[in-house]
């Protein structure tokens, strides 16, 4: 039976927990995966510029119906799968994976969640075929951690138009997103509401944030709100408060884990192939005791890593997993993944530091992934609270 990922990676054999089927599907897609998106990874990366032909590629896998049954093909996947799904896209490439979790996991997310059933229905569909690529603009230029509280971004009612003024950074897609899901304080009651800001709309401008070291590939934008004017109809119905926003974070917090599971799996698989066709001394560089200890330090993060996502995931399914639990495994394996892979870079030596040997992308990306979805300190707070029952947030 195919395995979904290299044997060597998953040592303890996580992937027999998936069914036959699940196992067959996950090994075609990492086939397609490695024939028709990594040959384009690389080079994007380097140019940091998004190459618009993998919208298509990803729009005929289907990617964003695994998640949406019924916008895709109407077969629904268990947890665990779309966790695998989700550590094969990394695998093959971060910034990639990122633009499809930022369109699948947040933005249509948004949609499935807070949105009426018109409203899924006007959107999802489109977004399902990829037809029309969707943003989520949450954190500002002033407010990343705290920014449920310090939201400075505002919407303002006029009869049945919401006017919105205020600004976002960080925004993945943000330049060339069709759907923009805008987070913004009502006026009026001082609650977070949601918004469908469409490409184009008056007052809307989105700048291409460019300097970075990470997520290359990835186009985020600084976007300026200056007096857009939003239908009540394009606002998500069923955002009410910050703990609804919140609700879309905690789903896609425990994928960050899976995220950071893949690059691991990445940065552990090219190190222990270079290690043994490397000659060094006459010999392949994996004979010597250094390297074989790097080699299995990474495996033991990679295999620790696999627990904690697949037992999150296991307590999804059965509807128990917990914020808690989510932000735990975040905080973990990001920082399990950050060892793996300056321990790769530091195996590859003077080589680990250009682009032909791939773990240079894979090491500055881990940087990003890393902080994210609620920085390990954040992360570290909401369990701490739940672990001691007080509260340690300045």
């Amino acid at each position: 039976m195919p395995k979904p990922a290299n044997p060597a990676s998953d040592f303890f054999g996580f992937a027999d927990l998936l069914s036959d089927a699940e196992r067959t599907e996950l090994a075609a897609v990492r086939d397609y995966l490695e024939s028709e998106i990594k040959p384009l990874a690389n080079a994007a990366w380097d140019r940091a510029e998004f190459p618009f032909e993998v919208i298509e590629k990803f729009a005929k896998l289907g990617l964003p119906g695994y998640s949406y049954p019924e916008y895709g093909d109407g077969r629904p996947r268990g947890e665990l799968f779309s966790g695998f799904l989700s550590m094969e896209l990394n695998r093959i490439d971060p910034s990639l994976a990122v633009f499809a979790g930022v369109h699948t996991g947040l933005a249509m997310g948004s949609i499935h969640g807070g949105g009426s059933q018109k409203q899924r229905d006007r959107w999802l569909p489109d977004m399902a075929a990829m037809k029309k690529i969707g943003a989520f603009a949450l954190t500002e230029p002033e407010g990343g951690s705290d920014v449920a509280g310090g939201m400075r971004t505002t919407a303002r009612r006029d009869g049945d138009t919401w006017i919105l003024n205020g600004a976002k950074r960080w925004i993945g897609n943000g330049t060339f997103a069709d759907l923009v899901m805008v987070w913004a304080r009502d006026t009026a009651d001082n609650t977070v509401k949601g918004f469908v800001v469409p490409k184009g709309a008056p007052g809307f401008t989105a700048t291409k944030i460019e300097g970075k070291i990470a997520l290359r590939t990835v186009q985020n934008a600084d976007i300026v709100l200056d007096e857009v004017r939003v239908p009540e109809a394009d606002r998500l119905q069923g955002i009410n408060t910050f703990r609804d926003t919140a609700a879309v974070l905690a789903r896609t917090r425990g994928g960050v884990a899976w995220q950071a599971l893949g690059v691991a799996v990445r940065a552990y698989e090219l190190a222990r192939q270079y290690a043994v066709e490397r000659v060094q001394f006459g010999r392949p560089i994996g004979g010597f005791q250094m390297i074989q200890d790097l080699l299995v330090k990474m495996l033991g993060n990679v295999t620790a890593m696999f627990g904690v996502v697949v037992r999150l995931n296991q307590l999804v399914a059965a509807g128990e997993g917990s914020a808690e639990q989510a932000a735990l495994a975040k905080a973990f394996t990001t920082t399990r993944m950050r060892e793996c892979v300056a321990w790769a870079r530091e195996l590859f030596g003077g080589n680990g530091i250009v682009l032909d040997y791939e773990i240079a992308k894979f090491f500055a990306d881990a940087e990003a992934v890393y902080s994210f979805e609620g920085s390990r300190e954040m992360n570290t707070l909401i369990v701490g609270k739940a672990i001691t029952g007080h509260s340690a947030f300045a």
